[in-house]
């Protein structure tokens, strides 16, 4: 059971779709900061329409760079860490798995060790 659990997880579609959910979430934040940011102040220039604050003004409709800049970098550190603590382990464990080299998932413990012994004893023990 544990073996099929861990060949699931393994498997690369659960961090793959686990990385895109975090990912599409940075990136839907940015999205909608650069509309809110620039689009829309764009068609409002154009349209005569206008929002009140920003960080500059042009013809009287604000542009809020430190918005979708905040995104971003939001975006970026978003990104860069589950790249490094996600996707880089699971590619190493992933190559380390194709050339057999798979690490022992359960440690071995005292307890497991002396009921390993018991058992090899007891194999090598004479029938009765």
């Amino acid at each position: 059971m544990i073996k099929g659990f861990k060949d699931f997880l393994l498997r690369g579609n659960v961090v793959d779709l686990a990385v895109a959910v975090v990912i599409g979430t940075a990136f839907g934040a940015v999205v909608a900061s650069f509309t809110s940011s620039f689009i829309q102040p764009l068609i409002n220039l154009v349209l005569g329409g206008g929002v009140g604050g920003g960080t500059f003004v042009v013809d009287g409709q604000p542009f809020t760079v430190g918005a979708f800049l905040n995104s971003l970098i939001f975006f970026a550190i978003t990104a860069a860490v589950i790249y490094v603590a996600v996707v880089m382990p699971v590619q190493r464990l992933m190559a380390r798995r194709k050339t057999g080299e798979e690490p022992d998932v359960v440690s071995t413990t005292e307890d497991i060790a002396l009921l390993q012994e018991i058992r090899d004893l007891l194999r090598d023990r004479p029938a009765v």
